[in-house]
């Protein structure tokens, strides 16, 4: 169940904004000052980090750590406002086959709607959500298809949970062409993105 201040409104596929890039370079300076002490990387993914893909108006961001300290990462998490979803979804995901731990957050009552995504350095869910992002930066063809096809869902589809489950199946096929092109093309999972001072 979504927090009670989460208001659920008609699920809505926007146009690309050129914000989303300065509004995660925010949140990831706030997230490396929030888990100091603790290694991360930070990554900026999901649909708001592909230049000229249409999206949700909702920033995703991936923190990976070395391994997941659940009592510790909430803390350190809960301390700047962002609340851990109790979902039964959350908590352990399922990536290649493989169960893989994870912790995603909540930002704060009032807050730039986001999904922080805690995920484990070495994990196949963290290159998962990696190789989606930089497969369809790097394919016009299939990044303009993609946006295409959440549009019409969402035009035609708008409960958020109905949505979800047909774009997760459409997910995977997109993601067969995305392993090819890694394939292809030695893609490794990238360095961490460094926040620019003007954002």
């Amino acid at each position: 169940m979504p927090f009670p201040d989460e208001v659920v409104s008609p699920l809505a596929v926007v146009d690309y904004r050129p914000q989303w890039p300065l509004e995660f370079a925010q949140s990831a300076r706030q997230f490396r000052a929030a888990m100091s002490g603790v290694p991360v990387d930070i990554d900026h993914v999901g649909s708001t980090s592909m230049p000229g893909l249409a999206a949700k108006d909702c920033i995703d961001v991936q923190i990976r750590v070395p391994s997941i300290d659940e009592a510790r990462d909430v803390a350190l998490l809960s301390a700047v406002g962002f609340r851990c979803r109790p979902e039964p979804w959350n908590r352990t995901e399922v990536s290649g086959g493989i169960a893989c731990r994870k912790l995603v957050f909540a930002p704060p009552v009032g807050a730039r709607p986001c999904n922080v995504h805690l995920r484990e350095s070495t994990g196949p869910n963290a290159r998962y959500a990696l190789l989606f992002r930089d497969y369809l930066r790097a394919d016009e063809p299939a990044r303009r298809a993609w946006g295409a096809f959440k549009q019409r869902l969402a035009a035609s589809v708008p409960d958020l949970f109905d949505y979800g489950q047909i774009k997760a199946t459409a997910t995977e096929i997109l993601m067969t062409a995305a392993e090819r092109w890694a394939t292809d093309t030695t893609w490794t999972v990238p360095p961490p993105q460094t926040p620019t001072a003007s954002a």
